[in-house]
């Protein structure tokens, strides 16, 4: 029988999802500082529109996907358990619209706005849930079946592979149909710097995510009677675990270092209400090493352009988070058990292939209907077209 869900419960996840709708900010300013800086007005308003736009797919189609629970019915109806219903769509939207602001920070500086709209309705409102209703709500009986192949289902109890992985793949698809920006290699095998524009927005979006993912872990428990300070412990743990990797590995590379304490936050998701908090700081310090390496990697020898380093940070990350709770979830580690190395394998390689077949199927469809990437011209002047009349030029007012 499923317990009664208390205004006490309505509270908690109400400040979950609050704590991690201020993350959103996080991704907007982490955006905002690493791009150049004529597209700074874009990373900001593209962040928030997708956010607005997730709210509706999900509100419509994608909770019902993954849940099968839709809000047609009468207010009476969805006021029941004080609400409770309406909270934990808010406080699970807010995870599913990290997918485009994940995806956002790969495509930066070439994509068109219109398109990654039409994108931002598809990963929402289908793919994302999909995988999500898979991993959370037992749909398609997979994890009845790894259960019963390997003795434990597949973990995640915050989202290493259901939000992060998930979104890092979709990217790594969205940047390899873009192609790199204007002028990124040279033809002659040269790489071009595109510095960071600012670092104190970007290190201010790195201490915004950090903060508001203590919301995105602890509240993830749903219930307050279920709200566990292990999980606080093993996220502060990763957190500096992935900081001081990023520093070390990074050689003081402020981009590395404010990017270091996401890293270890992402991949101790899965694992933080199973692992010793040792475990939690060994997540976090190979995580954070794992993503300067392959950032650079990523940038200098895959000529992969990916401008803030999302499929690294996300992608790699989070699969090692799904990974790494397997390991440091087993009883032999310090952990609570109850999990399997196989299932957690199995699953993450089911997160990781969901997500690329998603990615190219909806960035190839787009690409081959209506283009997904700004011309020459607007990419080099910075004129992406979601660009307000209000705050463009009086030179841009006249050429339009």
């Amino acid at each position: 029988m499923e317990p009664l869900k208390t205004s006490a419960d309505v509270l908690f996840i109400l400040l979950g999802a609050i704590m991690v709708l201020a993350m959103h900010a996080g991704f907007a300013f982490l955006e905002l500082g690493t791009v150049r800086r004529k597209n700074q007005v874009n990373a900001l308003m593209k962040i928030l529109v997708d956010f607005a736009v997730s709210t509706i797919a999900y509100f419509f189609v994608g909770y019902a996907v993954a849940y099968g629970t839709t809000f047609f019915t009468g207010a009476e109806s969805l006021a029941g358990k004080s609400g409770y219903e309406l909270v934990r769509f808010f406080f699970l939207l807010t995870f599913a619209a990290a997918i485009p602001a994940i995806v956002s920070g790969g495509i930066a500086e070439r994509s068109r706005f219109n398109p990654q709209i039409a994108a931002t309705c598809a990963l929402v409102g289908l793919a994302y849930p999909f995988f999500e209703g898979i991993a959370w709500n037992q749909a398609l009986g997979v994890q009845a079946a790894l259960k019963s192949a390997f003795g434990a289902e597949f973990h995640d109890f915050a989202g290493s592979v259901v939000v992060h992985a998930f979104g890092g793949w979709v990217a790594l698809a969205a940047v390899l149909l873009l192609g790199p920006r204007h002028g990124r290699y040279t033809k002659d095998g040269r790489v071009v710097a595109f510095p960071p524009s600012n670092i104190p927005f970007l290190a201010l979006g790195a201490w915004v995510l950090s903060v508001g993912w203590f919301g995105f872990n602890v509240m993830s428990a749903q219930t307050i009677d279920k709200v566990s300070g292990l999980v606080a412990a093993n996220s502060l743990l990763a957190m500096a675990g992935g900081t001081i990797a990023g520093l070390v590995v990074g050689r003081n590379d402020p981009g590395f270092v404010h990017n270091g304490p996401l890293a270890g936050l992402v991949a101790v998701c899965a694992g933080s209400d199973v692992m010793h908090p040792l475990g939690a700081l060994a997540t976090g310090l190979v995580a954070g090493g794992l993503f300067v390496a392959m950032f650079n990697a990523t940038q200098n020898r895959l000529r992969i352009d990916d401008v803030l380093g999302v499929w690294p940070l996300h992608g790699l990350c989070g699969a090692w988070g799904g990974i790494a709770c397997g390991l440091f979830g087993q009883k032999a580690l310090g952990g609570l058990g109850g999990v399997s190395l196989a299932s957690q394998l199995a699953g993450t390689a089911l997160g990781v292939a969901t997500a690329l077949a998603s990615g190219f199927a909806i960035y190839g469809a787009l690409k081959a209907v209506v283009g997904i990437r700004l011309d020459a011209e607007e990419e080099f002047e910075g004129a992406d077209l979601s660009v307000h009349r209000i705050t463009a030029t009086p030179e841009r007012e006249e050429r339009a």
